[in-house]
């Protein structure tokens, strides 16, 4: 079987990035780790639910996922994040992590994570060579925070993980705020003061159809507008350009100096045309867009004893027939008035 140190060679191979039938590249890869979460936020895992989780032998190795991922470099990628469920959750995650950022190549390493289990181990983190963390934080209340994590869980612990965070240098911490009517709209100004007093940037999203066991509703939806004229009724704000193509959050500074904030638009204005991430679950498929009904299976090429190069032909091929816009085509049947409900894996699976 081929293994990493066939990775130089891959790499002169396939300097040409893949592009998929609309002209996007690879330039992100999110790693999911584990399906698990000690979260069952109502948006994403409610807890009304029943869940069957990927039995261990159907995960992908630390050595499997740290293949793909220097093959994934080797197309294009220079930023990976892990994600879940809850990476936190995975035994020895630290142990991936310095794998990962050892491949050359590889520009910003991150990690989604609730926090819940963050305190405790951000240093570890930054010692395996963890670059940042983006942390979701949907309440500042305790009572709200409780009913939107489904299993009534503390605030303070995930506070407490925030700031080991920011103690330990995995900064910029941002900050994810899904927005929804009628649950924490009403916290936009709490949550952005935090962001300020804490050096934290809050990223608010729009909220969204992820998967398919949340029960969206469109209605629900603070847009993106509504959020920045708010914010900036309080503390004016100034459009930032983003720092490179494909940054999904559009972003706003303060005009007083206290940070920023970013937007994230995918239901009124959405960004498929920029879009240059390609998910891996934590069974090894390949997911093409985050509301993908259907993924690639990756991990039986490889455990069959697939090259690196045959691999990386495999993606290659996959990239180069994708043609997702999916929030794009919601959109735009919405205001249509014909959007129907589409089958799309369920995000726990593939991360954010």
């Amino acid at each position: 079987m081929t293994t990493s140190a066939d990775t130089p060679t891959l790499r002169s191979e396939t300097r040409e990035q893949p592009l998929d039938q609309l002209g996007r590249g690879i330039s992100d890869l999110r790693i999911s780790v584990t399906d698990r979460c000690n979260f069952r936020c109502t948006f994403c895992m409610p807890a009304h639910q029943k869940y069957k989780f990927l039995p261990r032998p159907q995960i992908l190795t630390f050595e499997e996922t740290e293949r793909l991922a220097r093959i994934f470099v080797g197309l294009g990628a220079r930023k990976l994040r892990l994600t879940g469920g809850e990476p936190l959750l995975r035994a020895e995650i630290e142990t991936l992590i310095s794998r990962l950022a050892a491949i050359d190549g590889v520009e910003d390493l991150a990690l989604t994570t609730n926090a819940y289990l963050l305190a405790d181990r951000a240093k570890d983190l930054v010692a395996a060579g963890l670059d940042r963390v983006t942390v979701s934080l949907h309440s500042l209340d305790p009572v709200t925070f409780g009913r939107i994590n489904g299993l009534d869980l503390p605030l303070d612990r995930v506070l407490q993980g925030i700031d080991a965070a920011v103690a330990a240098g995995l900064g910029p911490v941002k900050l994810n705020v899904v927005v929804i009517q009628g649950t924490n709209d009403h916290e936009l100004l709490d949550l952005a003061r935090f962001g300020r007093d804490h050096g934290c940037v809050v990223r608010f999203i729009e909220y969204m159809d992820v998967g398919t066991v949340n029960a969206w509703d469109p209605e629900k939806v603070i847009s993106a507008r509504q959020i920045v004229e708010r914010i900036g009724a309080e503390w004016p704000l100034e459009a930032v350009d983003k720092d490179h193509a494909g940054e999904v959050a559009d972003r706003y500074r303060y005009v007083d100096g206290g940070g920023e904030i970013g937007v994230i638009t995918s239901v009124t204005q959405p960004f498929c045309g920029d879009c240059s991430r390609a998910r891996l679950s934590a069974e090894g498929k390949l997911f093409t867009c985050l509301f993908s009904a259907v993924g690639h299976d990756l991990k039986s090429p490889l455990r069959a004893g697939e090259s690196d190069q045959e691999l990386a032909t495999r993606i290659r091929e996959i990239w180069s027939r994708r043609t997702d816009r999916y929030s794009e085509e919601r959109t735009a049947a919405l205001r249509a008035g014909r959007f129907v409900p589409a089958d799309k894996v369920e995000m726990f699976r593939i991360g954010g």
